[in-house]
This record gives C-alpha cells, structure tokens and sequence, in this order.
C-alpha cells in the first residue's frame, strides 16, 4: 500500500494553502487531495466554480442494494480579521497539543480526518457499498460550490447516510437551523435637505419597516433541539449625503429557521406585514437540517462515538448552517450528522487552532463509522 500522510501531516499541508475566501483559490487544495485519493483508487472529478476554484468529487465503490456513505466539508477558509495573530496563520505550527492556522478547525482539521479514514480504507472498498467524498469551494459565502455541483447534471452521485466534518469537538450532532437572508429595499424621491417637503424619505419608510420587524413573532410551535426560529436586523444603509433627502434603504435581515417552517411562505407572511412600500428579496435559503436521534444510523453513529466521549452522546444541534443544507435535498434527505475534530469556539476566531488528538481520534471514528456502512 502507498504511504500516505497522516491526518496531523495532512492538515498542516492544506493549512499553509492560503484558500481565503474571497477570492477562495481553493484549486491547488482540492487537487493536492484528489491526486491522494486518486491513487487510492478513488475516481476523482473536479468541478469548477470560477477560475482557481474547484470542488472535488470522489467516489470509490458501489452497489445496487446501498448508497454510499458520503462524508462532506469544504476547503475554503474566512478572512484572518484586523488583528495580529500570534502565530503565522499559514504556518500549521504546533504548541500544546494544539495546531494553529487559520482554517485548522473550520476545518480543514476535519477534511484532512475523513480523507485519511477513506485512504486507508481504500483497498477493502472496491466491493462495498463505498464511499462519496463532496471536498467544496465557497462555503464560507453562502455554500456556493455545494450549490454548484446539486446544479451540475452528474456531478453528485448518491448518498444513504451523509457525516459532515465540520468543528464539533468530535461530538455527533443531528442537525442545525436554516438560514434565510432578505434585503429589505425601501425607495423614495431624492431632494435638498433643506426642503425634505420636496422628496420622499426611503429611510423613514424603512424605519418603519425596522419596527415591524422588531415585533414580528414566529406562530409555529418551537423546535424540541432548535428551539424557536429568530429574527435579526444585522444592517440597514441608507442615503449619500446627509443634506439629500434619501431615495434608497436597505435593511439586512437574518431570519434562522427550524424545521417545519417553509422559506416561501416565511417570505410570504414578511411580505405581507411589511406592506408595499418594501421589496423583499432572499440572498441566501438554507433549508434547516435534521435527522431524528432515534434514527438507527444515528444511534449507531452515538454508539461508534461513546468510548471517544467518555459517554453516549445525547441529542444536540449545532448552531451554524453547513454545506448539507444544499447537498441534502440532491441526495433526496438522507440521515444526517455534524462531526467533525476542529472546536467550534474557534471558527472564524483570531489565532484559531484544533486540538492535535482530537484530529487523530476523528479519523478512528470516522473509519469506523465507514466500516460499519460498508461492511468491511
């Protein structure tokens, strides 16, 4: 068998890919893992984005009677932020059992992991029901390269169960909120500010719109694991100068929804309490993702996970949205969880790291977790 890196090995080289995104550049990652796997044996496929931006497919196995298992995450990394670090963010250096770098837990820590679980599962796969591995571009902004390829005739296959490497401690969690994103536009009729008389004030109509949506309340019951849906103004701009009457508002809306809710008609019922003086128009829809505890493959998957943890995992959720809000609905909703070795108080964070054995440990889940799928 080819010698292959470790998964400590494996995160330091794709740590020192600088793949912010923007611009993401994410190619140089996704091929430096695609060559790995395609000597495994894998069948590799790339999928532009943009230039310098792929997401990889790779796929090994296949049966008639049981999709694959598919494992999912995403190699492009957020911006490192105004502050100084105090490593070098590309450097991949190690101190403490921790390994530091922007992207080492949010997560390419969690790529690297099920990577290596696959390649060392390779050579028993063949015959199996097998593996899917969806490696994308541009998840930071919005799933971007997740979207892309549910919108490329062929360029997913199928899934049974789907495992989601994103940081959760290496603690398995059976889904996270939607997120529906709205500009909110209002328009009036600029003037001098001196004689407002003559103009129509956007920023009045979208004030009014503000306070609304201050007290808009969600009527469907609250989620046992998510609780109840939320709403947030995160922006509102508005007007050039401050002696022109403004002819333009936008208010930024960040609604995270749970299941049962229908984005369409969330829209709908805005639209509706708003009035006509407000245009509405989504920007990002991420369907919420869930899988009941008690399903058997997530039982199995909390039974694979107790001896890591100390105890059998109890039903959680993660608090942030993932690529399987747009993958899931290709692959017709399999089973679901969140699990991956990277921290999730790190992402996004300055000097982020992830915790050197909980990498290690992740890949030993993760191969198992694939053993039992495959039954090899």
């Amino acid at each position: 068998m080819a010698a292959y890196p470790d998964a400590i090995e494996l995160t330091k080289q794709i740590v020192r890919m600088n793949t912010i995104n923007p611009p993401g550049q994410e190619t140089q990652c996704a091929r430096h893992l695609g060559i790995l796997l395609e000597k495994a044996g894998f069948s590799i496929k790339y999928h532009e984005l943009s230039p310098q931006r792929a997401s990889l497919v790779a796929t090994i196995g296949g049966s008639a009677d049981k999709a694959p298992l598919c494992f999912t995450g995403h190699i492009d990394t957020v911006p490192l932020g105004a502050a100084q670090w105090k490593m070098d963010p590309f450097a991949a250096d190690t101190e403490g059992g921790k390994l530091y770098g922007r992207g080492s837990s949010d997560m390419k820590g969690g790529v690297a992991a099920f990577v290596v679980a696959s390649l060392n599962l390779a050579d028993k796969l063949a015959r199996s029901p097998g593996l899917e591995l969806v490696i994308t571009a541009g998840e930071e902004t919005g799933c971007e390269g997740a979207f892309h390829l549910t919108h490329k005739t062929g360029a997913l296959g199928r899934a049974g169960a789907v495992v989601v490497g994103e940081p959760s401690s290496n603690y398995p969690f059976v889904g996270h909120r939607g997120a529906f994103w709205l500009n909110a536009r209002t328009r009036g009729v600029t003037a001098h500010g001196s004689m407002p008389e003559k103009g129509v004030n956007a920023v009045f109509k979208a004030a009014r719109a503000v306070s609304i949506l201050e007290n808009f309340r969600f009527t469907n019951p609250p989620h046992p694991l998510m609780g109840q849906a939320t709403l947030n103004v995160g922006t509102i701009r508005g007007g050039l100068n401050i002696n022109s009457v403004p002819d333009e508002a936008v208010i930024g809306i960040d609604i995270r929804t749970i299941p049962g809710i229908k984005h369409s008609e969330l829209k709908a019922e805005l639209m509706r309490q708003l009035g006509p003086e407000v245009e509405l128009e989504a920007f990002l829809d991420l369907e919420s993702v869930y899988t009941a505890p008690a399903h058997p493959w997530v039982q199995e998957v909390f039974e694979v996970m107790q001896p890591f943890l100390g105890n059998r995992p109890e039903p959680r959720v993660a608090t942030y949205f993932t690529d399987a809000a747009a993958l899931n609905v290709a692959y017709n909703t399999p089973p679901t969880v969140i699990l991956g070795p990277g921290e999730a108080q790190m992402a996004h964070q300055t000097n982020e790291y992830c915790v050197v054995d909980r990498v290690t440990e992740s890949v030993a889940a993760y191969e198992e977790i694939a053993r039992r799928w495959c039954g090899v």
